[in-house]
């Protein structure tokens, strides 16, 4: 099939990443088209966790409702010294909240829903199975791009490449540029089984388990009656030995009779993984963008990695579109690198703390280990330190984008560059949530306006209406939403009269 002389965006990669961007810039009017290697959706589970911020960046592109309706959501998880429990814990969460604090959900299912999203906007989104970037020549104009595709060498000139192509980006590696930072060595096998099991969805962790003396052990339920597992192999262990089944199985198969989990049960899906916290030093280099795990490579550990990237997807797609619209300057895409490298190395911090835990690089490491879970066994105190501190929406506060926001009054969680808060604004049936308004263009919350405020942000609505995604002005209070359970202004410190703009993403 004959791909496209020239195309608005060029997408290299569609991982769950790639795809999720395509459909967001679709919503935007943006075409692209995304070349993706792999002539199908991914194999294995892969990344499983789906923090309640991609949840939300997910509903932009219109993929939460699959994603909802087959996802194993879950609020915390336990624990284990040897066969003694350590530690019980529970994410924030409450009942008014529209999305859960986590949702399992195999990689592969979250790329067919991005995919369907895409589809939504027949011309704007292409995709071609089979294809590579082999070669690229960027300029100040565009980049142009050679494909592999179908056998043939294909020239496509593109106005923006957006690199998705993962941690063995070709993009990065033809533009010569390299990650750094570092890699541990301890590695685990990831492997997933098929078997029915009735026990809750939670996060659950063995140290030292008498099934696998010396290792480490992780398991998540995902949908399917399939169980992820993940353990840790010794640094004397050969790799390729470890990954084949006669020495899989019969691991997996000890601690589940330590479990009690006696059904029938199937492999479906072997890997090896060991942990990286890596980054470029930026995501913009001219007219080529990163994103995902081409730009930065996140340990598993705290899962970080794919939400890391459904945010940077999240971030760049309104830019780009800004950009592309011609309503902001090319420069605007500066803010996506400063933004998103200030958070992947945030994320890449709490990920390293995480990752020495749970795979100790080092005697010393071993050794605190093991102390603070002996503590543990009688010390409740202590249980906190060994907290796998999930992922979080990470604070912009060092954007170019903010400004002063003249509002002293207003809490530390409504300062700029922080993330914006979801509210529940309307109970029954048919619940209303403030993050419904997100990812569509800019918000303007007000909470109790005075009528000569009211009329000017109805000007300013008014004079965006030929943009593909118009202002948005939410009133809570007085001729507005009720605001019933009060979320709002105990959330952002609201006062009456107050207004926040609120960014896309």
């Amino acid at each position: 099939m004959p791909l496209p002389s020239h195309v608005p965006v060029l997408i290299a990669g569609g991982g769950p990443v790639g795809l999720t961007l395509a459909a967001l810039l679709a919503e935007y009017g943006i075409a692209s088209l995304t070349v993706e290697a792999d002539d199908d959706y991914c194999a294995g589970s892969r990344a499983i966790c789906i923090s309640r911020r991609s949840q939300e960046i997910l509903s932009w592109a219109g993929a939460d409702q699959p994603l909802m309706a087959t996802g194993l959501p879950w609020t915390g998880g336990r624990s284990y010294f040897r066969d003694r429990e350590v530690l019980h814990f529970e994410m924030p969460h409450d009942p008014l909240q529209r999305y859960a604090p986590m949702v399992n959900i195999q990689q592969y299912s979250i790329e067919e829903y991005a995919h369907q999203a895409m589809q939504r906007h027949p011309g704007q989104a292409a995709l071609q199975w089979s294809a590579r970037v082999a070669g690229l020549q960027a300029d100040a104009d565009g980049v142009t791009v050679e494909v592999d595709a179908g056998g043939q060498r294909q020239t496509v000139r593109a106005d923006w490449l957006i690199a998705c192509d993962g941690g063995r980006s070709t993009v990065r590696e033809a533009m010569g540029l390299k990650l750094e930072g570092m890699q541990y060595e301890g590695r685990y096998v990831i492997v997933d089984i098929e078997q029915a099991s009735s026990r809750p969805v939670e996060r659950l962790a063995w140290f030292d388990p008498p099934s696998n003396p010396g290792s480490t052990l992780l398991m998540h339920r995902q949908p399917g009656n399939v169980w992820r597992v993940d353990y840790q192999i010794r640094d004397d262990e050969d790799p390729d030995e470890a990954v084949k089944p006669e020495s899989v199985l019969p691991r997996v198969q000890s601690h589940l009779d330590m479990i009690g989990e006696t059904a029938p049960w199937k492999p479906l899906w072997i890997s090896i993984y060991n942990a990286k916290c890596l980054t470029l030093d930026q995501y913009r280099h001219g007219r080529v963008l990163f994103a995902g795990d081409a730009g930065h490579l996140v340990p598993i550990f705290g899962v970080r990695g794919l939400n890391s990237g459904l945010d940077d997807a999240g971030n760049l797609a309104w830019k780009l579109a800004w950009v592309l619209k011609g309503l902001a300057p090319a420069k605007l895409l500066d803010s996506y690198s400063v933004e998103r490298v200030h958070a992947t190395r945030q994320n890449l911090a709490y990920g390293a703390k995480s990752t020495e835990f749970m795979a100790p690089p080092d005697f010393g490491f071993r050794l605190m280990r093991e102390a603070a879970l002996r503590l543990a066994l009688a010390d409740e105190t202590v249980r906190s330190l060994i907290n796998p501190r999930q992922s979080a929406p990470i604070s912009y506060d060092t954007s170019p984008l903010n400004l002063a926001d003249g509002a002293p009054q207003a809490g530390p969680a409504a300062a700029p560059g922080q993330p914006a808060l979801d509210a529940l604004l309307q109970d029954g049936d048919a619940p209303r949530y403030l993050s419904e308004c997100f990812g569509r263009g800019f918000v303007a919350l007000a909470v109790s306006p005075p009528a000569p405020l009211s009329a000017e942000l109805d000007a300013l609505a008014a004079a965006t209406q030929s943009l593909p995604h118009p202002l948005q002005v939410v009133r809570v209070g007085a001729d507005g939403w009720h605001d019933a359970h009060g979320q709002v202004r105990q959330r952002y410190g609201a006062a009456d009269g107050m207004v926040y703009l609120l960014r896309p993403d």
